[in-house]
């Protein structure tokens, strides 16, 4: 799911060589000018927690198309045919799907709810890409018959398509690969892939237009190793008589969230004594990735000259990136309404009580913890206050913050939490109506004449 924990991990003993202080170091996140201007705004935080009555999420979708603006560079510098198709189970908002429409990238999706949605935004059904696992019938019917690239998980799945299409209008479809030593329960195994080529061989309602793969974490050389052996498969197809012209290298694009120095200062001095009730996590998302989205792709193109095999060999590359194409998109709001003082190592930190809940930072149900520094609004002078901050929920480990933020004042009944740049997974991956809380709406906020921003409530 794009979810990947790396990077930060907790050295054994770190306890041992514990700072004094029981206050994290601070994780600052990159804000970009549209969350600067949101910040200085005297009034339209508090206006829009007024109006909402309660947490939301705030979308700025002119970032998500100068994201695709960057990956679709990348592709025109390397001279590479390049599709992007955004995953869309990384956030469901209806103005990111209208964003990908406009701005000419396709759509990942994985249901029939998704795929729906996205035609809604005015999605082109070839320009999407249909995956998971074993999908049901209804889905493939309904994608062939938009045109849609179906990358096809087994074999069981491919004869499934098959016979509900036909030879006036095939089904075009990627092969999905199983990565050779991984233990992933997706894609299919050489073997496979030989049956499937002569599956496909023998149903004309079936196009083969390539092969695909999905690998977990962010190491740029092994997708670009792979991504050359998916170009041999295409030729061998061709042989075959297949048209195989596409290789998809899936997701998996970093997103860099703090600067490098703060990632590093929190590494090194990580210890228990920073966490409320000594919590400890064996590793985090890496919050500082040196080469995100755009300029990772192209390392991924560079490497071993794959840009050079793919033009040479008339092959497209796809990308299905979803956090990468919502880096510095939207943010999460939550007002204070209520603390209280504890202590630690016979120091005094606040605990915050925030009007939602974890499930709408999602690292909490992954047994991990969503580093990037909450920003306190409105901005007042004050004395650094280490802060937990905890949901309005029954249960003791409902927590947004178990680490001890330093924030620049202490927090004040009616406060606003702002955490940064959550729009690629954090939002709602997990959210849910617990304790008959209504989900929190997502605000979408256009730029206006003046500096100013215009803003409506998302359609999704």
């Amino acid at each position: 799911m794009g979810l990947e924990q790396s990077s930060i991990a907790v050295e054994p003993g770190a306890d041992a060589n514990a700072h004094e202080s029981i206050s994290a170091s601070p994780m600052p996140a990159h804000l970009d000018p549209w969350e600067r201007r949101l910040l200085a705004d005297p009034n339209l935080l508090g206006d829009l927690s007024f109006a909402m009555g309660g947490p939301f999420h705030v979308m700025y979708p002119a970032r998500v198309g100068h994201n695709i603006r960057a990956f679709r560079a990348a592709f025109t510098r390397a001279g590479v045919h390049g599709t992007i198709y955004y995953g869309k189970k990384a956030n469901k908002a209806a103005c990111v799907a209208r964003a990908c429409a406009e701005h000419g990238a396709g759509v990942d999706v994985a249901s029939v709810g998704e795929l729906t949605a996205a035609l809604a935004q005015g999605v082109r059904g070839p320009d999407l890409m249909v995956t998971g696992p074993a999908k049901a019938d209804d889905l493939l019917w309904l994608a062939a018959r938009h045109g849609s690239l179906i990358a096809v998980d087994d074999l069981g799945e491919l004869e499934r398509l098959a016979a509900l299409t036909s030879a006036g209008e095939p089904a075009r479809v990627l092969l999905r690969v199983l990565p050779a030593a991984s233990a992933s329960r997706f894609g299919m195994t050489s073997g496979e892939i030989e049956d499937a080529l002569a599956l496909c061989g023998a149903r004309a309602s079936i196009r083969l237009e390539g092969f695909s793969f999905h690998l977990s974490g962010y190491d740029a050389v092994a997708r670009a190793e792979l991504a050359g052996e998916l170009i041999a498969r295409c030729l061998h197809a061709r042989t075959l008589g297949h048209p195989a012209t596409t290789v998809s290298i899936g997701g998996g694009f970093g997103v860099d969230y703090v600067p490098a120095d703060a990632a590093l200062e929190f590494a090194a001095g990580m210890g228990r004594q920073w966490f409320h009730s000594g919590k400890s996590f064996d590793s985090y998302y890496p919050y500082h990735f040196p080469v995100p989205g755009a300029a990772m792709l192209t390392q991924i193109l560079d490497h071993a000259d794959l840009a050079g095999r793919l033009r040479d060999n008339a092959v497209r590359l796809a990308i299905e990136p979803g956090r990468a194409l919502l880096a510095h998109a939207g943010c999460t709001v939550f007002r204070v309404q209520g603390g209280k003082t504890r202590h630690a190592h016979g120091k005094p930190y606040r605990l915050l009580t925030v009007d939602g809940t974890s499930l709408s930072l999602s690292e909490q149900w992954f047994d991990s913890e969503y580093l990037p520094d909450p920003v306190l609004w409105p901005a007042r002078p004050g004395t650094v206050t280490p802060t937990c901050v905890g949901a309005a929920s029954c249960l003791d480990s409902d927590m947004l913050s178990w680490r001890r933020v330093p924030l620049p004042r202490p927090a004040e009944v009616g406060d606003l939490l702002i955490y940064p740049n959550t729009a690629g997974y954090q939002m709602d991956s997990n959210e849910s109506a617990f304790h008959e809380l209504p989900i929190p709406p997502k605000v979408v906020l256009h730029d206006a004449p003046g500096e100013r921003f215009r803003w409506t409530r998302d359609g999704s």
